[in-house]
C-alpha cells in the first residue's frame, strides 16, 4: 500500500470512529446526561521516570532533566526528535543526515546508537527516525546514567515513554501539509472495552516525505497498539507493540574545499542526486510487556521487557575526497568531488532488554527510606555483510555530473558482533530530616562482547564494572531544592570508522566521571526554572596519525545549563534553554589535539520560545521560537570554524468547534528569514557539513471528539 493510500485509510477509519461515536453519544443523551466536570490541563510535565526507577517529581530529582509531553508535542507540531531538539539547548545534531538516522549529542558527547536511546527505559537501536505518534513523553536525562541505564554515552540518554490506554474515549485525527509537498496523517484512538478492566490505545500514521533538500524524498508508515489488563486492584499487565517502515533518499553532507574552505552552496542541493540513487530502506519494531504488582501501599514489584528489531538496506552515491588533488577528505578547490557507490544490504540489530524491580518505603527510627533494588539483562546481535564502496566517477557541487555506478553489491550477511550485559543495582533515598535527602546507589554490570575480526576469529571481552552514584538534595523551601551529585558511567568503546586500519572494530568499554551541582524551583505550579553546573571526564577516542582508531588522553566537558518552562501568565507560555560548554582535550601527546575544542560543539547555544493566547480572539494563539548557536570547530586541530547562526520560527493556532468536534488549526513558518546556516558539523567519516533547512511553511488540522 502506498503512503498516501495508507494515510487516507487511517483518516477514513478515524472519521468512521468519530461518526459512530457521535451517533452513540446522541442515543445515550436521550436517556441520561451525566454531569461533566471540566478541569485545566497542565501543559508542563512535572515528573519523569528516566532519572530514576519511578516517576519522580523533577523538583526532587538530583539531575538535569527536560521533558516534552504529548500535549506539548501536539501544540508545537513536533513530528520527530529533530523537531524536539530545537527546544533544548543541550541537545544537538551529530551526523543527523536527512533521510538516514536521527543522531544527537548531549552536553557535547555523541549518543551511542546501541544504548543511549530508550523506550520505556529499555534500550532500542537509534539507527532510524523513532516514531513519536505513540509516545506520551520525550524525556532527556543530561549527564551520566550509569546507575539508571548501565551502558550509555556520557552525555545522557533519550527516553521515549509509550502512550497507554485512556480511561475515557479518545479519538484524535491530525492532518498536515508542508509547502514542498510533505503530507502527513495520524490517528490516535484510546479508551476501555465494555469490560473496563481492559484498555486499548491505537496509533496509525502515514507520511509522504518531501525534504527541503530537493530529491531527498521518501515515505513513512507507522502502526502501534497498547493494551492493559487490570487483573486485580493490585496487579496490572501492560503490553504494547509497534512497527515502522521508512524509505527515503539520504542527503550526505559537504566537505571543505581544498580541505580548508567552507563551500558556498544552496541548502537544497542533493549530492546523492544520481539516476541510480536509491532510498535507504529501514524497518523497526518493538514488542514490550510490563507487569506490576502492589503488595501493599508501601511495596511493589515490576517486571518489564522489550524486544526491538531493526533492519536497513543502505544505498548512497557517496561524496568523499578529491583524487585529482589527493585530498582524503576534502573536495577539490573547483568543487569537484569523488563519487562512490555505497551499498550495504541486510544490516540487522535485535536488542532485547529485561528488568525486574522491587521498590518500597520503610523507616528505621526517625529516618525514612525509599528503596529500589533489581536486576537487568541486555543482549544484542548485530549482523551485516561486507559493504560495497567503490569509486564511480567525479561530480561537481556547482555543476553536477552523472556518473555510472561501480558494479556489484554487498556480501552475505552474518553475525559480526554480539553483546551480553547482566546487572544488579540498588538505590536508597534516605530522608535525613525534613529538608535533606541522601541518594545513594550503585550498579554492577558485567559486559560481554564477541566481535568478528578481519581474520575470521571472534575477539572476546568480558569485564565487570561498579558504577556508583551519590547525591545530596536539600529543600531550601517547599518549592526550591538544591543538589550536588557524583556519578560514574560506562559506555561501549567506539567503533573504528570506515577507512581506518581497524575499521569496524570496537574499543573496550570505558568509564566516565561526573560531578554536578544544581538548583531547581517551581516558581508556581505550572512554571519551573533550573540551573545546573557540571563537569564530565572520559577517555578520548580518535583516529591517530597511524590511521588507527584509539582511546588515548582525556576529553573534559564543563558546562552551565539554564532552563525556564511553563506558564508565565494566564495568557503567556514561555520556554528558555541555554547551555554554555567548555570542551577540552588533553593527554594525547599531539599538538593538533591537546588543548583544542571538540568538533561540532558550540561554546554557547540557546533556545527561547513564547506562546501567547490573544485575549481579544477566543482560541487564537501566536508563538515564536528563536535559536542561537555559537561557532563550531570543524576539525580536531581547530583550523576551521563554522560561523554562528540565528534562526527564527513563527507559529499560530486557532481552537474552535465544528459541530461536536473540537478542532485546532495550526500554521508555522520555520526559518522565517530564510537564513543559510550549517546546523551539523560532524567529524564522522572524515568530517561533513550539513546545511539547515531553508524557510518552510506548514499547516495542520487536529480533530478531537
Amino acid at each position: 500500500m502506498s503512503t498516501p493510500n495508507f494515510a487516507v485509510s487511517a483518516i477514513a477509519l478515524a472519521v468512521l470512529q468519530m461518526t459512530s461515536a457521535c451517533a452513540h453519544a446522541a442515543e445515550e443523551a436521550d436517556q441520561t446526561m451525566p454531569e461533566v466536570v471540566v478541569s485545566g490541563v497542565k501543559l508542563r510535565a512535572g515528573s519523569a521516570s528516566i532519572a530514576g526507577f519511578s516517576n519522580a517529581p523533577l523538583l526532587e530529582t538530583p539531575a538535569s532533566v527536560s521533558v516534552l509531553s504529548a500535549r506539548q508535542m501536539q501544540d508545537l507540531q513536533i513530528r520527530s526528535t529533530t523537531d524536539a531538539a530545537r527546544y533544548d539547548a543541550s541537545l544537538s545534531d551529530a551526523y543527523n543526515a536527512v533521510g538516514y538516522a536521527e543522531q544527537f549529542s548531549i552536553r557535547g558527547f555523541k549518543l551511542d546508537n546501541a544504548s543511549s536511546y530508550r523506550k520505556d527505559g529499555m534500550a532500542i537501536a537509534g539507527d532510524t527516525q523513532i516514531a513519536l505518534e505513540n509516545k506520551e513523553q520525550l524525556e532527556v536525562l543530561k549527564g551520566l546514567s550509569g546507575l539508571q541505564a548501565g551502558v550509555a554515552a556520557p552525555g545522557g540518554i533519550i527516553n521515549f515513554v509509550t502512550k497507554r490506554p485512556t480511561d475515557t474515549p479518545l479519538r484524535t485525527v491530525v492532518l498536515e501539509a508542508r509547502e514542498r509537498g510533505t503530507l502527513y496523517g495520524a490517528l490516535d484512538l484510546g479508551g476501555r472495552f465494555e469490560n473496563t478492566d481492559f484498555g486499548y490505545r491505537f496509533n496509525v500514521a502515514g507520511e509522504r516525505l518531501r525534504s527541503y533538500i530537493k530529491g531527498a524524498d521518501g515515505n513513512r508508515k507507522f502502526v502501534s497498539a497498547a493494551f492493559d489488563w487490570r487483573i486485580s486492584p493490585q496487579a496490572l499487565l501492560q503490553i504494547d507493540a509497534d512497527y515502522q517502515r521508512k524509505s527515503q533518499i539520504t542527503a550526505p553532507g559537504y566537505q571543505l574545499l581544498n580541505n580548508a574552505t567552507l563551500p558556498n552552496v544552496p541548502a537544497d542541493q542533493l549530492l546523492n542526486d544520481q539516476p541510480w540513487s536509491r532510498p535507504v530502506e529501514t524497518t523497526s519494531s518493538n514488542v514490550g510487556a510490563r507487569f506490576t504488582y502492589q503488595f501493599s501501599p508501601e511495596w511493589n514489584a515490576t517486571i518489564s521487557a522489550n524486544q526491538h528489531h531493526f533492519k536497513r538496506d543502505d544505498y548512497t552515491a557517496f561524496p568523499y575526497g578529491c583524487a585529482a588533488q589527493e585530498l582524503y577528505p576534502g573536495f577539490c578547490g573547483n568543487g569537484d568531488y569523488d563519487v562512490y557507490n555505497y551499498i550495504s544490504l541486510g544490516e540487522k540489530k535485535s536488542p532485547l532488554t529485561a528488568q525486574a524491580l522491587l521498590q518500597g518505603r520503610f523507616a528505621t527510627g526517625v529516618i525514612r527510606h525509599e528503596f529500589t533494588g533489581g536486576a537487568s539483562f541486555f543482549k544484542n546481535s548485530e549482523k551485516w555483510g561486507d559493504y560495497l564502496y567503490d569509486w564511480s566517477g567525479t561530480s561537481n557541487i556547482y555543476h553536477p555530473v552523472v556518473v555510472a555506478p561501480a558494479p556489484g553489491s554487498s556480501g552475505p550477511v552474518s553475525e559480526r558482533r554480539r553483546d551480553n550485559e547482566r546487572a544488579l543495582f540498588a538505590q536508597d533515598i534516605v530522608s535525613l530530616n525534613e529538608q535533606l535527602k541522601l541518594h545513594a546507589g550503585a550498579r554492577y554490570v558485567q559486559v560481554k562482547r564477541d566481535e568478528l575480526t578481519d581474520g575470521g576469529d571472534f575477539a572476546h571481552t568480558d569485564i565487570g564494572f561498579w558504577l556508583p552514584n551519590v547525591a545530596l538534595v536539600y529543600a531550601v523551601r517547599p518549592n526550591v531544592s538544591t543538589y550536588v551529585s557524583y556519578a560514574q558511567g560506562l559506555e561501549h568503546g567506539g567503533v573504528a570508522p570506515m577507512g581506518t586500519v581497524n575499521e569496524h572494530r570496537a574499543l573496550e568499554p570505558g568509564k566516565s566521571k561526573q560531578v554536578e551541582v544544581g538548583i531547581k524551583t517551581d516558581i508556581r505550579p505550572d512554571l519551573s526554572a533550573s540551573v545546573a553546573l557540571f563537569q564530565i571526564r572520559k577517555g578520548l577516542e580518535y583516529t591517530d596519525a597511524a590511521n588507527y582508531f584509539v582511546r588515548n588522553g582525556e576529553a573534559q566537558n564543563r558546562g552551565l545549563e539554564l532552563a525556564l518552562a511553563g506558564r508565565a501568565t494566564r495568557e503567556l507560555m514561555v520556554g528558555f534553554s541555554a547551555t554554555a560548554l567548555d570542551t577540552r582535550q588533553s593527554g594525547t601527546g599531539s599538538a593538533e589535539l591537546d588543548g583544542k575544542r571538540v568538533t561540532d560543539v558550540a561554546a554557547f547555544k540557546s533556545s527561547v520560545y513564547a506562546d501567547y493566547a490573544v485575549p481579544a480572539v477566543q482560541g487564537l494563539k501566536v508563538g515564536a521560537n528563536w535559536l542561537y548557536s555559537g561557532k563550531k570547530a570543524f576539525d580536531a586541530a581547530n583550523s576551521v570554524f563554522v560561523p554562528k547562526y540565528h534562526v527564527t520560527n513563527l507559529s499560530a493556532s486557532y481552537a474552535t468547534r465544528i459541530g461536536d468536534i473540537g478542532t485546532t488549526f495550526r500554521a508555522s513558518v520555520d526559518n522565517v528569514f530564510d537564513k543559510f546556516y550549517w546546523r551539523d558539523v560532524t567529524p564522522d567519516l572524515g568530517g561533513y557539513l550539513m546545511p539547515g533547512a531553508s524557510r518552510t511553511v506548514r499547516v495542520s488540522a487536529q480533530f478531537d471528539l
